[in-house]
């Protein structure tokens, strides 16, 4: 066994507002000599997340929030090229959250082992196969659960979690699912590839009117991505018993100043809407039911998808930088390898 130098990117500066590239760095780290128990891994894919924004903050939170000068941290999957565990050996191919890196050392306990699947890239165990999958899946089962027959709008279509969303919702049952996005492509892409049967650009009119035209009828269930002026116009949209499952508010993230909430929250009241808040690590319980169905979802030719590949560790910023900005389709990966 040898040592070995991974090249990896840390946090130096807390953004305020906008990220830029000089909040980060790129730095050689030495790995030595494995310990009895532990794996190297070179990764192939690595992924970047909106919720990573959070992570920059120095604000309590559902997750720690990233060390100043430390190797940040995200999900990413790849080869073990050396082991000193029988259970995880060389070769397997593994799945862990030591990101943000190009070769990952650490104790077995921290990878977990991972199938090949005919036909499907690797780096789908970071999009619609894995964590950003099981998102849309527990959003629209447990939070705000898709019956039969339900009209489900969904913002933040065209992102990894909207495409997979979409998709999961129309396998539960719902008669009618509607996107939100940001280019006249994206929307292009929504209802040509992925199912949908309306979508619209909310940079082309209030969100609230076109909403309403796409929806005569109402929703049933809101997937948000997004928050701000998409919540409002869902509010004013639900029909009575409406669910609201409430994953991202990326129209916050890069603020500097609070941005103001729905205008019309008396809607929950006289309603009788329902809006729950959810973050992945409550409900990892479902990760087996979502495994087993996506699956043969995808066995079955039921799943599409799209991926954003950026090409090296070293633009790994640009890579989270641009999928801020919205420049992605489906789910952004850096592949490393």
């Amino acid at each position: 066994m040898t040592s070995v130098d991974s090249t990896q990117i840390q946090l130096v500066r807390r953004p305020t507002g906008w990220p830029s590239a000089e909040d980060f760095r790129t730095a050689t780290v030495s790995y030595g000599e494995l310990t009895p128990g532990q794996v190297r891994v070179r990764n192939e894919f690595i992924s970047v997340d909106p919720y990573m924004r959070g992570r920059m903050n120095d604000a309590k939170s559902y997750v720690p929030p990233f060390e100043l000068g430390e190797t940040m941290t995200g999900g990413a999957i790849g080869r073990v090229v050396e082991s000193t565990d029988d259970d995880v050996p060389v070769g397997a191919v593994v799945l862990h959250q030591l990101g943000w890196r190009d070769i990952a050392q650490d104790d077995a306990e921290k990878f977990r082992v991972v199938p090949e699947l005919p036909g499907a890239p690797l780096s789908l165990y970071l999009g619609v196969l894995g964590l950003t999958g099981l998102t849309a899946y527990v959003g629209l089962t447990r939070i705000a659960p898709v019956r039969q027959g339900d009209t489900v709008f969904i913002s933040g279509a065209a992102g990894a979690v909207g495409t997979a969303a979409g998709q999961v919702a129309r396998l539960l049952g719902a008669a009618r699912v509607i996107g939100s996005a940001g280019s006249p492509e994206k929307v292009d892409l929504l209802t040509t590839k992925y199912g949908y049967d309306a979508a619209f650009n909310y940079k082309d009119a209030p969100v609230a009117e076109q909403l309403a035209a796409a929806a005569p009828q109402g929703i049933d269930v809101y997937f948000d991505n997004v928050g701000a002026d998409h919540l409002e116009a869902a509010l004013g949209t639900l029909n009575r018993d409406g669910r609201v499952a409430m994953c991202g508010a990326i129209a916050a993230y890069n603020s500097d100043e609070p941005v103001p909430g729905p205008k019309n929250m008396v809607k929950i009241i006289q309603q009788g809407l329902s809006l729950r808040g959810f973050t992945l690590g409550d409900h990892m319980d479902l990760a087996p039911e979502f495994n087993q169905r996506m699956a043969q979802w995808f066995g079955q030719g039921k799943i599409a998808y799209d991926e954003t590949v950026v090409d090296g560790i070293d633009h790994a910023v640009d890579a989270f930088l641009d999928m801020m900005r919205g420049a992605n389709t489906g789910k952004m990966v850096v592949r490393t390898a």
